[in-house]
């Protein structure tokens, strides 16, 4: 494995950090990766925690590995090689143990670890931003998780990271024409599963909410406050496509066939009906922190997160996440 050019400052320093054996100063070295290493996993894994003990892990084996670093390639470079293999032997072991269940819908087995990725653990770097801009959205995670683990480490590294054919084959320890093959796989996959509109994900960057995501995900959260279900309902898409996570499968439902859904399971009915919300943001996606207060409990409690995707004024995707076993996101426990 190598990169064009001669030893760089970083490889230079590093060699000296392995030789010194002093495991402070090589965490130092490495700890300045583990932002973009997470995302890096999380494409992989789609699970935040997961990505964050795969990140973890690539650490620990780059510590065993020290001694092979030569500085034939980037260290970023060789931590991006180790943590790639380690998600795929992860991948291989969790798809040993876990049965895919019987009448999944599109999104298969894989969106059942889907989690949401907090903006704040996203790499403060400009440039490594741009990057995670498109390719941390929950639809192209998902869409992602349709390849063969393998396939997804070449779509990865090859169409989101920008590597060259050669270093993805080495990093993976394929041939070139394999490596060529099976991108062009991923990308039918990838085309065929995003939706029309997300083809393209080399958008430009958007690191905070516009004006009008601020005010779609203000009127969703005040809907929810007055129970106002005939203005929940104008919110939304006629063709919403709708996931609450961890039950399996997307639907893609009417705006009437969505609220009704949600109140025939308990919502909005009394007891389940005094809500407040909080506007935020999930894989740099506009989303509503919902709180809800039952008839014992004097406070309001982080209940769901539902992450929103809005196209020409109306809410098109809503992912929810079950908010209670989620506090990496950084959000208050209650209101």
């Amino acid at each position: 494995m190598t990169d064009a050019g001669p030893l760089g400052a970083d490889e230079t320093t590093f060699i000296a950090a392995v030789r010194s054996g002093d495991p402070a100063r090589f965490a130092r070295m490495t700890e300045r990766h583990r932002r973009e290493l997470q995302v890096h996993c999380y494409r992989m894994l789609a699970n935040y925690q997961d990505a964050q003990d795969l990140t973890q892990e690539t650490f620990l084996r780059a510590w065993h590995k020290r001694e092979s670093f030569q500085g034939h390639a980037a260290l970023r470079t060789w931590l991006y090689r180790i943590a790639t293999n380690a998600c795929l032997d992860f991948l291989e072991k969790r798809n040993d143990r876990t049965p895919v269940p019987a009448g999944l819908t599109e999104f298969g087995s894989e969106v059942l670890y889907l989690q949401p990725y907090p903006d704040q653990m996203l790499p403060a770097d400009p440039q490594e931003s741009v990057v995670a801009r498109e390719t941390i959205e929950l639809a192209f995670i998902v869409a992602v998780q349709h390849l063969p683990p393998r396939q997804r480490a070449v779509f990865i590294l090859r169409d989101v990271l920008g590597w060259p054919a050669a270093k993805a084959a080495d990093t993976l320890e394929l041939t070139v024409a394999s490596v060529t093959s099976a991108l062009q796989r991923a990308r039918v996959t990838m085309r065929g599963q995003l939706p029309g509109r997300r083809l393209d994900w080399r958008s430009p960057a958007a690191h905070e909410l516009s004006a009008d995501e601020r005010a779609m995900v203000r009127s969703y959260i005040d809907a929810h406050e007055r129970n106002d279900l005939d203005k929940l309902m104008s919110l939304l898409r006629d063709d919403l496509r709708f996931v609450m996570l961890p039950q399996a499968g997307t639907s893609v439902v009417t705006a009437r066939d969505a609220v009704d859904g949600w109140v025939s399971g308990g919502l909005f009915q009394p007891g389940h009906d005094d809500w407040r919300g909080v506007t935020t943001m999930v894989n740099r996606t506009p989303a509503a922190a919902l709180y809800l207060r039952t008839p014992d409990d004097p406070d309001h409690r982080l209940s769901a997160i539902a992450v929103l995707h809005i196209v020409d004024g109306t809410i098109a995707e809503l992912t929810g996440f079950d908010a209670t076993g989620i506090p990496w996101l950084g959000l208050p426990p209650t209101l």
